[in-house]
C-alpha cells in the first residue's frame, strides 16, 4: 500500500468513527449544557470535563486554579470581578506513546456562560438541554460547550480508528472568558504552548480578526431632592443616560469608513457601545443621587487599551463640562473586566491554510472567512504567546440570548473536519491493537 493510499484509509476510518460518535456527541453537550456554569459557578462543568478528559479520552488531566498575582503584571491582564477559589481551569494533556513528529497544538474551549436573561421568556429552564430536529438548545450550547464537545469528539474518534496524534495536544477547558479571558491567560501564564491553536468557537467559519473589547463603569452622582420639587435636584439617572449618550456620538464615528480598521471596511456596523447594566436611585418620590452604568465598548485591531481609555475619558469630560448641571454632579470611571485588544489572524500561516483544507476536503466546499465584532481567547495566543491561533466552530443562534441554539450537523462537522486537521498537523502514530 502506498503511502497515499494509507493515509487515505486512516482518514477515511476517522471520518466512520467521528460519525459513529454522533449520539455520544449529543449527549455529551445535553449533560454539558445541564451544568449551569455561570461567573463563579464553573466548577460542576469543570468536573464533568475531567471526567471526560480522564475517563473518555484517556488523558492526563492538569488542573489548577488561577493565580492572580502571576497575572496581574501581564499585558494582557483583566481586572477580575470575582475570586478564583474553587474555579479552576482542566487541561487535558496527550503526550504521544509512539514516536514523536508532526506539529503540537491546544485547543481551547471556554465553559462558563452568560446569565440567561429573563428565565421565563425561555421555551423550557435555560439549563435543561432540549432537542428539536439539527438543534440543541440551552445556556451555552452555542457559546461554546459545543465547540468543546467538538475538539473532545475529534480526539476520541482517532483513538477509535487505531490511531493517535504523534505529537502533543492539549485540550484546554477554561473559565472567565465571557468576561476577561483570565482563564486562557492563566493557560498561557503556566507555560502551556504549542505550534498552534484552535478555539471552536461559534463563527461558523474561521476567524480573520477580532475587536478589542474594554468594560468600563461610569458613577453619577446628582442631587437629591423630593419629586414634588424634582426641578431643584440634580437626576443621577437622567444625568448617566446623557454621559451614554456623548460616548454613542464616539461610536457613531468609528463606524465612519475614514475611522475603520481595512479589516472591517465592508462590515455593515463593526463597533457598537452597549450600556449592558444601570442601577440608580433608592426611593420613588426622590431624585436619583447616584446611579452606576456599566458599558461594553468595541474597538479596532491596532489601537491600544491606553488610548481607548484616554480617547473615552475626553470625550465624558467634555459631555460633563458643557452640561449645566456640571456644577451640581460628579461622575467616576472605573475599569473592570474586559481590557481587551483587538488582533488579526495572519490567513497566510500554514494552520489557517491546513485547517482550511481539512474544512474543504471533509464538507466539500470551502470555509467561509469571517471578521468578529466581538473578543475572543484568540487575542492570547497571537498578541502574547507567539502562537498562531483562530476561532473556527459550529453554527448556532441567540447567542446571549433567549432559547440559545446550536446545530447538531454543524458541531459534528467540526468535529470530523478537527480530526482530519488534527491528524495531517500532529501526524499520526499506529496504536497498538
Amino acid at each position: 500500500m502506498t503511502i497515499e493510499a494509507g493515509i487515505k484509509l486512516a482518514e477515511g476510518k476517522i471520518l466512520k468513527c467521528v460519525a459513529a460518535l454522533r449520539d455520544d456527541a449529543v449527549q455529551m453537550l445535553g449533560e454539558l449544557v445541564e451544568q449551569p456554569s455561570l461567573l463563579g459557578e464553573e466548577a460542576s462543568a469543570q468536573a464533568y470535563m475531567e471526567g471526560v478528559f480522564r475517563d473518555r479520552l484517556g488523558l492526563r488531566v492538569e488542573r489548577f486554579d488561577i493565580d492572580e498575582d502571576k497575572i496581574r503584571n501581564h499585558p494582557g491582564y483583566s481586572p477580575s470581578l470575582v475570586s478564583y477559589d474553587g474555579r479552576p481551569n482542566v487541561v487535558g494533556v496527550h503526550q504521544p506513546q509512539g514516536g514523536r513528529r508532526g506539529k503540537s497544538l491546544i485547543l481551547n474551549g471556554h465553559v462558563d456562560v452568560v446569565p440567561v436573561g429573563t428565565e421565563k421568556l425561555w421555551t423550557r429552564p435555560p439549563f435543561e438541554a432540549w432537542v428539536e430536529g439539527d438543534r440543541l438548545y440551552g445556556r451555552g450550547s452555542s457559546d461554546m460547550k459545543a465547540g468543546i464537545v467538538a475538539y473532545s469528539i475529534a480526539l476520541q474518534a482517532l483513538k477509535q480508528a487505531g490511531y493517535e496524534p504523534a505529537a502533543p495536544v492539549f485540550l484546554q477547558s477554561v473559565v472567565e472568558e465571557e468576561c476577561t479571558g483570565n482563564g486562557a491567560l492563566a493557560c498561557l501564564v503556566e507555560g502551556y504552548t504549542a505550534d498552534a491553536a484552535i478555539i471552536p468557537e461559534p463563527v461558523g467559519g474561521v476567524m480573520t480578526c477580532q475587536l478589542g473589547v474594554m468594560w468600563l463603569g461610569i458613577t453619577v452622582m446628582g442631587v437629591p431632592a423630593h419629586a414634588a420639587m424634582a426641578q431643584d435636584g440634580t437626576d443621577a439617572i437622567g444625568f448617566a443616560l446623557y454621559l451614554f449618550h456623548a460616548l454613542k456620538k464616539l461610536e457613531a464615528r468609528w463606524n465612519q469608513p475614514e475611522s475603520r480598521h481595512a479589516c472591517y471596511s465592508q462590515h455593515r456596523h463593526p463597533v457598537n457601545f452597549n450600556l449592558g447594566k444601570i442601577q440608580g436611585g433608592d426611593w420613588t418620590s426622590s431624585v436619583a443621587s447616584e446611579c452606576c452604568i456599566d458599558v461594553r465598548i468595541g474597538f479596532y485591531p491596532g489601537r491600544t487599551r491606553e488610548e481607548i481609555k484616554t480617547e473615552v475619558e475626553a470625550v465624558l469630560k467634555e459631555a460633563f463640562e458643557q452640561s449645566p448641571h456640571a456644577a451640581s454632579s460628579q461622575y467616576e470611571v472605573t475599569y473592570q473586566g474586559f481590557q481587551a485588544e483587538g488582533c488579526v489572524v495572519d490567513m497566510n500561516d500554514p494552520v489557517i491554510r491546513d485547517l482550511e483544507q481539512a474544512h474543504l476536503d471533509v464538507v466539500g466546499s470551502e470555509a467561509a472567512r469571517l471578521v468578529f465584532t466581538g473578543t475572543t481567547d484568540a487575542r492570547f495566543f497571537n498578541l502574547y504567546g507567539g502562537i498562531p491561533a483562530t476561532c473556527y466552530g459550529p453554527v448556532g443562534g441567540s447567542i446571549h440570548g433567549i432559547d440559545e441554539w446550536v446545530s447538531i450537523q454543524s458541531m459534528m462537522e467540526v468535529a470530523a473536519v478537527l480530526a482530519i486537521f488534527m491528524a495531517r498537523w500532529c501526524g499520526l502514530n499506529k496504536l497498538p491493537e
